[in-house]
């Protein structure tokens, strides 16, 4: 199987099938865990499944991108009661290894439906495209990420930023680059600059290009997970989830 398929088939057996066994045919035993609330290891996640399957909870995959040994999963929880929500957006990152599911990263972000732009959080194209231009689309978003993001050269963002197209999926920010100016500006006028610091992980196919990072939104250590949609050369879409970093988690693996 592509990792591809094991992490779905294993995404599957945990949130539709709610099958102990299935899934701990595809989870490493030494499962690395970084969402915070779950300790590390295959045996918490196995264990959780029945309360899962009792809380009801089902799981729309919208979009599943791959590199190498990384698959991302773009999804919604409903029912996520859980998970401290009743419905969250999120973006699943696994690492595949000797053909079980090695690693997990993720962010999750209660759904917000009246959004700026008037686009939900997680519509849009879902089609992976352009599969010949994966390198070139992942540096475009590297390059965003340092000059913009990070601040290396906040004016260079029209060589990444298409100004005729960027339709908008984060909350509280409008279409365009004007709607981003405006969101980020209105984020510093209320005492919660939003800055990037490190971006831990960046997975590209084709089309799409999502990058984990971590910051600052004020003095709260946040984590961001932005999914990039390329398109000719420049950024046209984007989607995200943020959270708080939490200061303590259910083990010592860290958020990334």
């Amino acid at each position: 199987m592509t990792p591809q398929e094991i992490v779905l088939g294993a995404f599957a057996a945990i949130f539709t099938n709610f099958d102990p066994e299935a899934a701990q045919d595809l989870l490493k035993p030494d499962y690395i865990q970084h969402n915070a609330s779950v300790p590390t290891g295959a045996a918490p996640v196995l264990g959780f499944i029945p309360a899962l399957k009792e809380s009801g909870i089902g799981v729309t995959t919208h979009r599943a991108i791959s590199e190498g040994d990384l698959v991302v999963l773009h999804s919604t929880y409903d029912n996520a009661q859980v998970f401290g929500a009743d419905t969250l957006v999120g973006f699943d990152i696994f690492r595949v290894a000797d053909g079980k599911v090695a690693e997990h990263w993720d962010n999750l972000q209660p759904l917000v439906s009246d959004t700026v732009s008037g686009r939900s959080m997680t519509d849009g194209p879902t089609e992976i495209t352009d599969l010949e231009k994966t390198a070139e689309n992942k540096v475009l978003v590297e390059g965003f990420i340092a000059d913009v993001l990070q601040g290396g050269a906040p004016e260079n963002i029209t060589e990444y930023i298409s100004t005729e197209t960027y339709l908008q999926h984060s909350p509280m920010v409008g279409d365009g680059l004007d709607g981003l100016g405006t969101a980020l500006a209105a984020m510093a006028e209320a005492g919660q600059a939003m800055s990037y610091s490190e971006t831990h992980l960046v997975v590209a196919e084709g089309n799409f290009v999502l990058a984990a990072s971590e910051g600052l939104i004020g003095s709260t250590p946040t984590a961001f997970f932005d999914l990039f949609r390329v398109d000719n050369g420049k950024i046209v879409e984007h989607w995200d989830t943020v959270s708080e970093i939490p200061a303590r988690m259910a083990h010592d693996n860290g958020k990334f």
